[in-house]
């Protein structure tokens, strides 16, 4: 890495630690010659997928997009901004773990939704009614009546399980009961 200060080519890596959620390595560095210090920040690379629209169209992919549509869901809403944040970086996540080099703007729209419903419900109507347009009041209310009918993302990790998990069977018959 060349210093910043006075150009020089030898430096020396003085600390390094995680940071953003272990997403980037922070490095202290050290300038052989000038011995002034510099941070420097280390990032994976990874290309997103083009976005393939509904007109056929392709375009780049956007996270302030991406962002700006679940903020306007999630207006006047109590939802903390880094639950916002988090849960941008889990759309994107999934967008990269598809391993594609093209994804339906459809198909955002539905990570979107998906990860909106955990997050608030509210928001999810407010999502779906632009996202699936809905023409009138019937299909805003089925999809209300669909979400009362479903537990929640939370609701279900609470509910106890009427099967013993795999891990326990195994112990079982490990004892031979």
């Amino acid at each position: 890495m060349r210093c910043p200060f006075c150009a020089a080519d030898d430096t020396r890596v003085v600390d390094t630690r995680l940071a953003d959620n272990g997403e980037t390595i922070r490095r202290r560095r050290e300038c052989m010659t000038c011995r002034e210090r510099f941070t420097t920040f280390e990032r994976a690379e990874l290309r997103m997928p083009q976005v393939m629209k509904s007109d056929g169209r392709r375009e780049a992919f956007v996270e302030d997009k991406l962002r700006t549509g679940i903020n306007r869901a999630l207006e006047k809403r109590p939802v903390e901004t880094e639950a916002v944040e988090a849960m941008v970086q889990r759309v994107i996540r999934a967008i990269l773990t598809g391993g594609e080099r093209e994804i339906d703007s459809k198909r955002i729209g539905e990570l979107v939704m998906e990860h909106l419903g955990e997050l608030d419900q509210v928001a999810y109507v407010r999502f779906a009614s632009v996202y699936r347009s809905f023409q009138n009041v019937d299909a805003f209310s089925a999809e209300v009546d669909r979400l009362k009918s479903e537990p929640s993302e939370a609701a279900k990790r609470r509910q106890l399980s009427l099967l013993p998990s795999d891990a326990a069977a195994r112990r079982r018959r490990g004892r031979g009961e």
